[in-house]
């Protein structure tokens, strides 16, 4: 149920781009995934937000077409535009600069920003101070769920298993290499999987088989970011993900089983076990369905109480971590022991995930339309907290 008026339609601020690795994949996202579905809903006017990758933030309607950014005539463009101002006095207002200022105020914002500079909880930052309506993990959720490190310590004190890992710095690990090397070896158990603490899976992460790989694993993990984590890989691995939605009661979507790539489908035994050798079955049956990482098993094909078992663990990890409106859980499954490990969290999902809702019995509409009722659910919530308190401190001054 909209917790708006129903007579006046909701100006939704979709921004999208930013100064990020996923810039690209954020576009496909806001065009496809959220503008469209927010269009034909008829239910809002759809205002695009885009940051170019030098983060100058820009509104035009013509950004809502996709052939703008496909025929690679964006930056031409760009330089022909002035870029707007942001106003977060009381609300979220875009000022195009002129001869009269034009002003377009936003009533809630519908982020499509992957990776850092956004979906890190950046731009939710600028979002809180304006105090508009926004969809999606607030800023620490963000925050948490974007340091991979921060996710498992968050997972460990709520008693979700995580598989055993030893994280460091840059420079601490500059400093005594071999200190943490020694330490790795005694704890760990080959193969592990050595990664930067903040990108996402496909950049910087090396399968270490043996110990004489491990210096050099660690090197390429620290080329990409400031701070990196070993992990113990798990063994008889079956590797799942679930959508969730929703603030105080989530909403799983179904558990998905990805796999490799549209033609192929590889065992994650076989992917990660094994050091990426080819093999594995094609996809069989109904159950494969094209998702955003090529076919994927939709739900996935367990057995009904490590399902069950599955869904509650991704629902404990999207409590922990605070999550509001929308979040990925991923999870590693032991599928001899039946131990299911909290993996990451993605706070933003590629597309949102829209493959997995539909499959689900959501539609694109009634996705983004419950994702923008969450946000102005959450928010009227916050807006009851009061947050001054008023002292004589100043007095004695």
């Amino acid at each position: 149920m909209n917790q708006h008026d129903k007579s006046t339609k909701l100006t939704v601020g979709v921004v999208f781009g930013s100064r990020s690795t996923e810039h690209d994949v954020s576009i496909i996202t806001a065009l496809a995934a959220i503008v469209t579905p927010l269009e034909v809903s008829q239910k809002y006017t759809v205002v695009p937000i885009y940051i170019a990758k030098d983060g100058q933030w820009y509104s035009d309607d013509r950004l809502k077409d996709v052939a703008l950014f496909s025929s690679g005539q964006i930056d031409a463009w760009l330089a022909k535009q002035s870029p707007v101002l942001l106003d977060i006095n009381n609300g979220l207002k875009l000022v195009q600069p002129g001869l009269r200022n034009k002003t377009i105020a936003i009533d809630v914002a519908f982020t499509a920003l992957h990776g850092t500079h956004g979906e890190d909880g950046e731009v939710m930052g600028i979002f809180e101070m304006a105090g508009v309506p926004f969809v999606g993990c607030g800023v620490a959720a963000s925050a948490i769920a974007m340091d991979k490190v921060f996710t498992k310590q968050v997972a460990q004190a709520n008693d979700i298993p995580v598989t055993k890992f030893v994280y460091f710095d840059k420079h601490a690990y500059e400093t005594d290499p071999d200190e943490y090397i020694t330490r790795i070896n005694r704890k760990l158990r080959y193969p592990l999987f050595v990664k930067p603490a903040h990108l996402g899976s496909s950049i910087g992460i090396t399968r270490v088989a043996e110990p004489k790989d491990l210096a050099n694993a660690i090197e390429v993990a620290l080329h990409y970011d400031t701070k990196a984590l070993v992990e113990e890989g798990v063994q008889n691995l079956i590797e799942v993900t679930l959508p969730i939605m929703g603030n105080e009661t989530p909403r799983p979507a179904l558990l998905e089983q990805p796999s490799l790539k549209s033609e192929d489908f590889f065992d994650f035994e076989t992917k990660y076990m094994s050091g990426g050798k080819k093999g594995g079955k094609k996809m069989a049956g109904a159950g494969g369905v094209k998702g955003s990482q090529g076919y994927s098993t939709i739900p996935a094909d367990l057995p009904k109480e490590l399902y069950a078992k599955a869904e509650a663990v991704g629902l404990a990890v999207y409590r922990s971590l605070d999550c509001a409106g929308m979040a990925r859980v991923d999870m590693l499954i032991d599928s001899k022991t039946g131990e299911v490990y909290c993996n990451e969290v993605n706070p933003l999902p590629g597309s949102l995930y829209t493959h997995n809702w539909n499959q689900a019995g959501v539609s694109n509409i009634e996705l983004v339309s419950t994702l923008v009722d969450l946000a102005l659910e959450r928010h009227a919530k916050q807006a009851r907290l009061e947050t001054t308190f008023a002292t004589n401190f100043l007095k004695q001054f």
